[in-house]
């Protein structure tokens, strides 16, 4: 039994450093909140932070459940898309949430589709 409890923890421990790391939309305070291994970063100049991805082209340049959107600062970022506001907050706190919104410009066009967007400032 205690063998069993002790080769458990260890795999929790080989695990958790990529099931710690939270996809698009997520709330952070560093790059390695989000998924590095997909290229998202912190995206600080939301409040809360917000995993994503700066400087997208089209919906190609981002992950699966993400859009590239231009949420009119002059940049275009892959935004995670949602049907309701319940699907961008999963990951955040009630004080930095986001909105499910589909006044946005969809780089790739909107096809009925709304994002995730967060507060904006820090």
């Amino acid at each position: 039994m205690r063998l069993s409890i002790i080769g458990f923890a260890i795999a929790l421990a080989a695990c958790s450093s990529d099931a710690d790391k939270l996809g698009v939309g997520a709330e952070c305070t560093a790059n390695e909140d989000c998924r590095t291994d997909l290229n998202q970063t912190c995206l600080m100049q939301f409040a809360g932070g917000y995993c994503g991805i700066q400087g997208c082209q089209g919906d190609a340049d981002c992950p699966e459940d993400a859009a590239c959107v231009a949420p009119g600062d002059g940049n275009n970022y892959c935004f995670r898309i949602c049907i309701d506001k319940v699907d961008c907050n999963a990951n955040r706190t009630v004080d930095n949430e986001s909105n499910c919104s589909a006044n946005i410009t969809f780089i790739s066009g909107a096809q009925g589709r709304k994002a995730c967007i967060p507060p904006s400032g820090t």
